[in-house]
Formats: C-alpha cells, sequence, structure tokens
C-alpha cells in the first residue's frame, strides 16, 4: 500500500536526482527553507502540498506513486495465506508459473486453453494476491525477487509433491541440454552450509539468464525446469536394515 512517508521518501530521492536543493524547493513552493526541511523530515504532509512538489519537479501524483510502487522490495517468498490462494485453482497455478517466466497475455492464451478474458482475470487475482502489479494493456511487474522460492512445506511445493515429482523424475535425462546426478557422500557438518550456497547461487545464475534472455525471440528460448536439492538422507528402504 503506498503511504504518505513512501510518497515522501521518494519525493526526496527525486530532489537528489533533479540536483534541487530545499532552497531552490523552498523558492518554488513560496515556503521558507525551513519550513521545507520540518516538512519533509517529519514524513507527513497534505496531498495538496504533495502535488505541489511533484509540479515543481515537474512530474505528475500517478508517476509519483508509480515510483512507489517500484521501489517497494520484491518478495522472497509469500505467506501461507497467499500460497494457499494459488493453489486453490489450477489454472490460476499455471497463470502464476507462466508470470514467473515473464510471459505475456498472449503466450499465455496462444500456448494453454484459456480465452483472453479468463487471463485477464487470472492476471487480476494474481495482482490481487500479490504476486504481481497489474498495469495497462495487461501489462504487469512481477513482485518477486530474483531469489524467490514457494515455502519448503507450503501449499504450492505439496501439490508438486504430490502431482508433479513422479512426472518429472520419469524423464530419461538424456539428451545433450539434460542431467540427472545423484551423489552421495559424508562430509562435515560444517562445510554442507557452503555447498547449499553454491546450489544457491546456481538457482540465481539460472533466474537472471531468464531474464536476460527474455529479448530473444521465443523460437530461440526453451523451457526448462532446474530442480536442486541437498538434505541429509537415506533411502528408507535402506534405513529398514540399520541395526
Amino acid at each position: 500500500m503506498t503511504t504518505t512517508a513512501n510518497l515522501i521518501s521518494v519525493l526526496k530521492e527525486e530532489l537528489k536526482s533533479a540536483h534541487m536543493t530545499y532552497a531552490d524547493l523552498a523558492q518554488k513552493l513560496g515556503m521558507a527553507e525551513s519550513s521545507v526541511k520540518r516538512m519533509l523530515a517529519k514524513g507527513d504532509m497534505p496531498l495538496s502540498r504533495i502535488d505541489a512538489i511533484c509540479g515543481a519537479l515537474k512530474m505528475d501524483f500517478a508517476e509519483l506513486a508509480q515510483r512507489v510502487a517500484d521501489s517497494q522490495p520484491l518478495l522472497a517468498e509469500l505467506t501461507l495465506t497467499q500460497e494457499k490462494a494459488v493453489v486453490a485453482d489450477k489454472k490460476l497455478l499455471l497463470v502464476a508459473i507462466c508470470v514467473l517466466s515473464q510471459w505475456t497475455l498472449e503466450q499465455i492464451t496462444s500456448n494453454y486453453r484459456l480465452d483472453e478474458p479468463e487471463g485477464i482475470k487470472y492476471l487480476a487475482q494474481l495482482d490481487r494476491i500479490g504476486i504481481i502489479e497489474l498495469r495497462p494493456l495487461n501489462r504487469y511487474r512481477l513482485k518477486l525477487a530474483k531469489a524467490f522460492r514457494w515455502r519448503p512445506h507450503g501449499p504450492v511445493m505439496n501439490f508438486f509433491r504430490e502431482n508433479a515429482l513422479q512426472d518429472y523424475f520419469s524423464g530419461g535425462f538424456d539428451k545433450d541440454d539434460e542431467s540427472l546426478v545423484l551423489v552421495h557422500g559424508s562430509i562435515s557438518k560444517s562445510l554442507a552450509p557452503a555447498f547449499v550456497e553454491r546450489l544457491q547461487r546456481v538457482a540465481q545464475d539460472f533466474a537472471q539468464q531468464h531474464q536476460a534472455d527474455q529479448k530473444l525471440a521465443d523460437q530461440h528460448r526453451e523451457g526448462y525446469t532446474l530442480l536442486l536439492a541437498m538434505r541429509s538422507w537415506e533411502f528408507e528402504v535402506f534405513t529398514r536394515f540399520r541395526r
């Protein structure tokens, strides 16, 4: 939610970007410099005053509100309530996965049996849930960080454990651009977090490359699912033989 404090914080940044001093702003507003300083430091002022500052910066309120939205921190994880809402409708989950891949509405409706009104409806739902910010012409801004992950024991991961893991691992992993590696070993417990960090870096590299390649034409891109895992584990069948 956009608050007055958020608006004022962005206005301060805009003042710096415009190389405008408090004295310059005070002159444009017809106020004393000390009053301007107190007003901005307080973090609260009437919207009419915010409009006046926008005018001094040659920007409108809508543009300011958009700057505030763009400056909000991205989500690394959804809440339990948000994830429950996503898995409550399988088509909504499908659209959520598509927006994670930065698909346009046209790409979604041309690849899946969803018409445009349905696609718009699901984008609007994802906006209400907080995954995207829906913009004019059915464009959107993803509100999830590059390091975003589903909750480890949340509704979405539980859904994929129950419905998708067997399908995923049933593949041959025998193509040049596929790989399945299973490694077991005993290492120092103190070193294990370092390996987990490396896995996380690989996931981030994959996510960043995905972002960078969005400029490529569809025929030059292919959809991949990278699955990384590491845990202290023994196959249950083997555990039965333990003394």
